[in-house]
Formats: C-alpha cells, sequence, structure tokens
C-alpha cells in the first residue's frame, strides 16, 4: 500500500470522527456549547482533539513539503518561494497602514495601531494578488486546452 492511498485513508476515518463530532456538539444546542457542557463537557475535549489533528496535519504537510523539495527539482521550488515572497514584499510596500480612522478601534480597546493596520492592509492585497494570479492561471489553462 503505498502513502497516497494510506493517507487517503486516515484522512476518510478523520472525516467520519470529525462529522459524527460535529453532530454531537450541535444536538447539545447552544447553551450547553457556551458554557462547555455539551455532551457532557466533551466540547473542551473535542477542542483537544481538534487541535492535536491540527497539529498532526501541519507535521505532516512539512514532512511532505520537505521530502518534495529533496526528491523534486529545487530550483522550481525556491522559484516558487521566490515570487511568493515577492508578492508578500510587493504587498506590503502597498499597504499604507492609515487608510481608515483607528480612534474607533482604540476606543473600544482593541489596540489597534498603524502597524497592525498596515499588516492587515498587506494580507488582503497578497490574498487579491494571489486570488487573481489563481483565476488568471485556471483561465489561461483552459484557454489553452480549448485551443490545442
Amino acid at each position: 500500500m503505498n502513502s497516497q492511498k494510506l493517507l487517503t485513508i486516515i484522512l476518510g476515518i478523520v472525516g467520519v470522527i470529525s462529522t459524527i463530532f460535529l453532530f454531537i456538539i450541535m444536538n447539545a444546542g447552544d447553551q450547553a456549547i457556551i458554557s462547555g457542557e455539551a455532551g457532557g463537557g466533551a466540547v473542551d475535549t473535542f477542542m483537544y482533539i481538534s487541535y492535536i489533528i491540527l497539529f498532526a496535519t501541519i507535521a505532516i504537510v512539512v514532512l511532505f513539503v520537505i521530502r518534495g523539495l529533496f526528491t523534486g527539482d529545487i530550483k522550481k521550488t525556491l522559484m516558487s518561494v521566490g515570487a511568493f515572497v515577492a508578492i508578500i514584499l510587493i504587498s506590503y510596500i502597498l499597504s499604507s497602514g492609515t487608510d481608515l480612522d483607528l480612534g474607533q478601534f482604540n476606543s473600544k480597546g482593541l489596540g489597534i495601531t498603524e502597524a497592525i493596520s498596515k499588516n492587515v492592509g498587506a494580507g488582503l492585497i497578497a490574498f487579491y494578488i494571489l486570488g487573481f494570479l489563481a483565476i488568471a492561471s485556471m483561465l489561461f489553462s483552459g484557454l489553452k486546452k480549448i485551443s490545442n
């Protein structure tokens, strides 16, 4: 059994277990969820399980990325990472951080600074650029397939 098939089976099992947990929590009701008593105090348990699954997933992704780096073409990988870093850098440069009145947020005690505003703006701009590039690459690929 190859690793792809094994990961697909594990992913299916985790998905079924997660769905069962979701229904248990949903059937407990809103008030029980707010007080943390859903399923006999199981909300905290389910949260810890979800944290474990999240960290396991991140670890598996990191391992496969590292494995892919050493088995694949390192030049293409570094070019892709460089392009991503360039997009993030361009987004940060384009973001001003002074787009909105921070007094509204600070009067509520949120402590939003211009640096935080600039980071959020940079993240939004990066999201827009990457989204546009994803849509453009799908359109280009589709048009290329149609023309051939």
